[in-house]
């Protein structure tokens, strides 16, 4: 193999050269490519799983906190509308399901319940 180089002389080393200048670019476009993958969509993917699974697994009495900050305890889920007890005199108000930001513990709702009656 190395002779079969050195035979060719200059124009093996001049096409294996062109060869790599012409595919630098190309390859760097798809290493940008995955690396864009794996730091910005991939991760978006499994949060959105995470965001759906969660509205699934809604029910009644979870307590949640909405995208706006309202904090409340999930009274009535329907289809895609979800009805949340607010406040010390458990006010109803309906929110799409895409409202609601998380399932809180219930120590965060404790502790707005006892700031608010004091």
């Amino acid at each position: 193999m190395i002779n079969l180089l050195f035979a060719m002389g200059a124009d093996a080393a001049t096409g294996i050269k062109g060869f790599f200048q012409q595919a630098s670019p190309i390859l760097l476009m798809a290493a940008f490519a995955v690396g864009f993958y794996f730091l910005a969509i991939a991760p978006q993917r499994k949060r959105d799983k995470q965001l759906k699974a969660m509205m699934e697994a809604l029910k009644p009495g979870d307590k949640v906190r909405t995208i706006g900050g309202i904090y409340g305890v999930v009274h009535q889920v329907k289809e895609d509308m979800v009805t949340l007890a607010v406040g010390p005199d458990k006010v109803k108000i309906v929110f799409a399901k895409g409202a609601i930001a998380t399932i809180e513990d219930a120590e965060v709702e404790k502790s707005l319940e006892d700031g608010i009656s004091k």
